[in-house]
């Protein structure tokens, strides 16, 4: 199959790989002419068959109404457009009626697997009409980590994102919960290795997880965080995943207050943070703050 992909960043580029050595071939753009395949996206959906297969990953808002109102003016009724970024659902409903209208289909995919993606897959929840979907499927199939899981058409055009956003919403509470626990262990004093303590977590436990893992991955690049600051960012989906909470009225008090939580590393260097930002950057690769 043949398919363009927009934004080459961290995990575009890793994807870019990944669908290629699935035996697709791909047509990927970026802004970075030293990444990139093409100069342009005209060039782009030059390169393409009808009907065309156009991904785009690039950041929520702004850059990703850009991209989908250039491919607009692109396009030709038949082909499909993928955000696979992390935009609001809100967003998704607008750009299928945009699209829609022009006959252009789309498909919003919410993606997991950060920066470890290439080697594990990507878990895919997808919205959008059976059709449009059913299409994307050899892409689907070769972006999915193996076995049988891994990939769901989550329901109509929005569900996609809002099945990701809540992942996210949860990937919150389970960081927040080992950074706290980590930070009561670090300020005991009868606690004397408390690496090795999270290491022995990682077999036989209830709280065993790759999430646990990665802490201690953190945790052997620098055993007590220090040189960390403890400062981590939101990224959005916490908080509008608290935001459909309150619109459902659906009680999240662990979600809602491990975003809060985020809150408090914009003061003073939070022990807590350097945990949710070490764990942030191993499964993400996401920015960290060190210490002067």
């Amino acid at each position: 199959m043949q398919i363009g992909l927009i934004g080459l960043g961290k995990m575009g580029g890793n994807m870019r790989e990944r669908i290629r050595r699935a035996g697709h071939t791909v047509i990927g753009y970026d802004r970075n002419p030293e990444v990139s395949d093409v100069g342009s996206l005209a060039e782009l959906v030059e390169g393409l068959e009808a009907p065309r297969v156009v991904w785009v990953m690039v950041p929520a808002g702004a850059a990703t109404q850009s991209v989908v109102d250039e491919l607009g003016g692109l396009l030709e009724s038949g082909d499909t457009v993928v955000d696979g970024g992390n935009s609001r659902w809100t967003d998704d409903e607008k750009h299928a009626e945009e699209l829609g209208a022009k006959g252009i289909g789309f498909v919003d995919a919410g993606v997991s697997g950060g920066v470890w993606g290439l080697q594990n897959g990507y878990a895919l929840m997808v919205g959008g009409d059976k059709e449009h979907v059913e299409r994307l499927h050899p892409i689907f199939e070769a972006l999915k980590p193996e076995g049988p899981y891994g990939y769901v058409h989550a329901g109509k055009v929005g569900s996609g994102h809002f099945s990701k956003m809540v992942h996210n919403g949860i990937e919150y509470a389970m960081m927040q919960a080992y950074a706290e626990g980590w930070e009561l262990l670090e300020k005991v004093d009868s606690v004397t290795d408390v690496r090795e303590v999270f290491r022995s977590w990682q077999e036989g436990t209830v709280i065993r997880s790759w999430l646990l893992d990665l802490a201690v991955n953190a945790l052997d690049e620098d055993e007590h965080l220090e040189r960390l600051r403890g400062f981590a960012q939101d990224s959005g989906e916490g908080r509008w995943t608290v935001e459909a909470a309150v619109d459902n009225s659906v009680p999240l008090p662990a979600i809602t207050a491990s975003l809060f939580a985020r809150f408090a590393s914009r003061q003073d260097d939070s022990p807590q943070m350097k945990m949710i930002a070490a764990l942030r950057n191993q499964f993400g690769g996401h920015a960290v703050e060190s210490k002067e």
